[in-house]
C-alpha cells in the first residue's frame, strides 16, 4: 500500500495501549493476512484454500466419501458440494457412487488433480515465505510449534 492510501499504517491513526499487544488480536491480524497472501497466490492458479484442501487430503488418503472429506477439511458439507463440483468441472476429482453403499458418492483424485495439486503446492509454498518473510527459520519452526501447541483438541 503507498502511504496516501487510508489504510495504509504510515496513514492509520495510532493503536490503542489495551489493543496493541493483544494476542488474540494479532492472531486475528495475522490470520487475515495469511488469508490475503494464500488467496491471491492461489487465485492465480484459479483455485481456492478449500480447493487445495480437497486435493491434499485425497492426495494423502486416496479416494473418500463427501463425509469424510468434509470431516477431514473441516469443511461444511453443504459447501464441500459446491467445492467438488468446481474440482470435477475442471477435472481434477471424478466422483462415482461407493460400491459398498450406492446412497454415497466415493471422490478419487485424477491425474490432473495431482498435477494441479504440485502447482498449488508450489504456490502455498511461496505464500508461506511470503508471510514469514520477517522470521529467521529458527522463529518461523518455534511459530509453527505455538500454533500447534494453541489449537491441539481444537477443531472448528
Amino acid at each position: 500500500m503507498s502511504p496516501e492510501h487510508p489504510d495504509s499504517p504510515e496513514s492509520a491513526p495510532p493503536v490503542p495501549d489495551r489493543l496493541d499487544g493483544l494476542p488474540s488480536r494479532l492472531l486475528g491480524l495475522a490470520a487475515l493476512r495469511a488469508e490475503r497472501v494464500v488467496g491471491e497466490k492461489l487465485a492465480g492458479a484459479d483455485a481456492r484454500r478449500w480447493h487445495y484442501a480437497v486435493l491434499a487430503v485425497l492426495a494423502e488418503s486416496g479416494p473418500a466419501s463427501q463425509a469424510e472429506l468434509s470431516r477431514r477439511t473441516r469443511i461444511y458439507r453443504s459447501d464441500m458440494v459446491a467445492v467438488l463440483n468446481e474440482l470435477a468441472e475442471r477435472g481434477h476429482v471424478e466422483r462415482a457412487p461407493d460400491p459398498e453403499d450406492r446412497r454415497r458418492n466415493v471422490v478419487t483424485l485424477t491425474a490432473s488433480g495431482r498435477r494441479h495439486l504440485t502447482r498449488l503446492d508450489r504456490l502455498i509454498g511461496e505464500a508461506q515465505q511470503e508471510l514469514l518473510d520477517p522470521l529467521t527459520e529458527a522463529q518461523r519452526d518455534e511459530l509453527v510449534r505455538l500454533l500447534t501447541r494453541l489449537n491441539e483438541g481444537w477443531h472448528p
